[in-house]
């Protein structure tokens, strides 16, 4: 099993940046990437982007292109998500998931373990 645990998440205007980690543990050498998802209210949850632990290069949504960032430290234990620009509409829980993909996956059913998600709140 992963335990994945999410944090950073909270209250900022329009224009501010956020970072979000994602906190692995457990058996975390049975997964190789990890993937940023979110959910707004009455919407299907959408890929916004992942990484692998080999460093194969990120894939990220149109809607997030340019603003957002995900990284892995050295440990791999640890992933985030710097959201910069952040607009009303990137309102959302956003989740991490770990999948056992060697590549970047981006449909949910690729992903086997899930956070409890954190909630991020956009004032315009």
């Amino acid at each position: 099993q992963v335990q994945l645990v999410e944090s950073g998440g909270g209250l900022v205007q329009a224009g501010g940046s956020l970072r979000l980690s994602c906190a692995a543990s457990g058996r975390t050498f049975s997964v190789n990437a990890v993937g940023w998802f979110r959910q707004a209210p009455g919407k299907e949850r959408e890929f916004i982007t992942a990484v692998t632990w080999s460093g194969v290069s990120p894939v990220y949504a149109d809607s997030v292109k340019g603003r957002f960032t995900t990284s892995r430290d050295n440990a791999k234990t640890t992933v985030y998500l710097q959201m910069n620009s952040l607009k009303p509409e990137d309102t959302a829980v956003y989740y991490c998931a770990a999948s056992r993909a060697f590549y970047v996956a981006t449909r949910e059913e690729e992903y086997s373990y899930w956070g409890q998600g954190t909630q991020v709140t956009v004032s315009s």
